[in-house]
């Protein structure tokens, strides 16, 4: 008997252990808006199985409007038009849009409903990424990535961005 009880106990220690090791796999990043002022931020956790939860708190932005939300392919937030932070996030070359058939990108989120406050708290699960340095599909990559909230909302088909318009809050993702 005794085997066996070892053997269960360090199986649940190295799961233990592995949980430990997920749960560190964490990121964060300070919302911007074009005037380069810190109106939000969002914190991600890698989750065992499922991508990357995200959680964002952002102010500011106009009441009742919708707004697309992307992970971009460079961590960078140059103001004020955020450019910098180049397209969607798409490492698998796959195109744009949750509704598209030939989509969607790693970086497509859903869009923002903005409430009467301005504020938006909200959760998203980014399926197609993941935090594990060199892992296929890692937001950390040479140049790593970033959280940018558009103008417009996305129509999740249109070609290269659903048709989101304007960068208007960027968000460089860190460790």
């Amino acid at each position: 008997m005794r085997g066996p009880t070892l053997l269960a106990i360090a199986l649940t220690l190295t799961a233990a252990a592995s949980l430990s090791a997920q749960e560190r796999l964490t990121a964060r990043a300070d919302l911007i808006d074009a005037r380069g002022r810190k109106v939000g931020e969002a914190t991600l956790h890698e989750t065992p199985n499922s991508g990357v939860h995200i959680e964002l708190d952002v102010s500011g932005l106009r009441a009742g409007a919708i707004h697309g939300f992307h992970i971009h392919e460079t961590g960078r937030c140059e103001t004020p038009t955020f450019e910098s932070a180049g397209g969607h996030y798409a490492p698998r070359g796959r195109e744009h849009g949750i509704l598209n058939a030939d989509g969607p990108h790693a970086g497509d989120l859903l869009n923002l409903h903005v409430p009467a406050s301005g504020r938006v708290h909200v959760e998203q699960l980014a399926p197609r990424v993941t935090l594990r340095a060199g892992a296929r599909n890692t937001l950390f990559d040479d140049d790593g990535s970033a959280l940018v909230i558009h103008a417009d909302a996305d129509d999740y088909r249109s070609q290269p961005s659903g048709e989101s318009g304007d960068r208007i809050v960027c968000g460089v993702i860190r460790r």
